[in-house]
């Protein structure tokens, strides 16, 4: 079975290469469509293809990515985004896991996806469509985080892609695309929060509440529910709505199990509150929180690990058990001894003699 990745691109000069660098020895063939850059992108993707097109921007990103998959001529297609990588190792996996393609002949594959913080370390992981039969013609969708709808025989790969990001300015460009959208048409469920969450990054919170809302009351996927609410609640908080943050959350009980980042959010309320054993009860229940990224969640390991134990340690110092506050403290140590956090509470108590 041969892959083509496809790839469209602007101003990539910074990671263009680290990224065709990582997954070149895996894939049969690469595609790059660029879409108006005047850096020397098109140059660079001239290492590693000859098959480097143009294509003109027009705000709609599924235009420009079935373009790039009308260009591909493997078996199945492959995308990465230019500040994505496959880390160390994966390339390999993806090139067995090639077998079990010519085995099973799926007709959709997604495997792990994983953001990272500002370290350049693996924070969020959540599953998304990563190779396509190209027999089956599956159609990008959405003028911006657009996506390919789920049908045939699906499959998960053991590879993953890291997002490791870049420093090119995007500004309001999501939001601008999306607000020309919401004037042209009606936007469904996915559209909507897509579009609230970007009114929140940009810091536009009555707004935000108001598409979050309307996308609340539809027929919206569960998991995308789920993530509203919380974002949701971020744009209360900042409003100073606490009561309604609080609400927030907890609406999104009705559209799921509970996530662990959404117990976190209600036990960061209570810490701030002063109620410290309820701030622990929620702290708790983070730790007993199933792994949902296979649902297609924007999976938060550590509010699973890190986060509630350390949380922990200082809800039951204040609540006068300190016998408990170190059990946890030694629970978050064996963790990641190297979390700052960590560091500071092993320090206290030795200071304090319980070391």
């Amino acid at each position: 079975m041969t892959v083509s990745l496809c790839m469209i691109v602007k101003n990539e000069h910074d990671v263009l290469a680290r990224c065709l660098e990582s997954v070149k020895n895996a894939v049969d063939e690469i595609v790059i469509v660029d879409t108006g850059s005047d850096d020397d992108t098109r140059e660079i993707a001239s290492r590693y293809t000859d098959k480097v097109y143009s294509y003109p921007w027009h705000n709609d990103f599924a235009s420009a990515r079935n373009f790039a998959f009308s260009k591909g001529t493997g078996d199945y297609l492959m995308w990465l985004d230019a500040d994505d990588v496959l880390p160390e190792g994966e390339a390999e996996k993806l090139s067995a896991f090639r077998q079990e393609l010519e085995t099973e002949q799926p007709d959709f594959v997604e495997c792990p996806y994983e953001t990272t913080d500002a370290t350049g370390n693996p924070s969020t992981t959540f599953f998304r469509e990563r190779l396509l039969r190209r027999e089956a013609n599956f159609q990008w969708v959405g003028r911006v985080h657009e996506c390919i709808a789920p049908r045939g025989k699906r499959m998960q790969a053991p590879f993953r892609v890291r997002h490791l990001g870049s420093k090119k300015p995007r500004g309001a460009r999501n939001l601008h695309i999306y607000e020309q959208w919401a004037a042209e048409e009606k936007l469904g469920p996915r559209d909507l929060f897509y579009y609230g969450r970007e009114l929140y990054y940009n810091r536009l919170y009555t707004p935000a509440i108001a598409v979050l809302g309307e996308m609340l009351a539809g027929n919206g996927w569960y998991v995308n529910k789920i993530e509203a609410c919380k974002i949701l609640a971020y744009c209360h908080r900042e409003r100073g709505e606490k009561e309604l943050a609080v609400f927030a959350l907890l609406r999104s009980f009705a559209y799921g199990k509970p996530r662990a980042s959404v117990l976190c959010e209600l036990g960061k309320h209570f810490t701030e509150e002063g109620q410290h054993a309820l701030a622990a009860f929620w702290y708790e229940r983070a730790l007993e929180c199933a792994d949902h990224s296979s649902e297609g969640d924007f999976e938060e390991p550590s509010c699973r690990g890190i986060i509630p134990l350390i949380e922990l340690t200082c809800c039951y110092y204040a609540l006068g058990d300190k016998a408990r506050a170190y059990e946890y403290h030694k629970r978050a140590e064996a963790l990641d001894p190297s979390h700052p956090a960590v560091g500071y509470n092993r320090d206290f108590f030795k200071r304090i003699g319980l070391c």
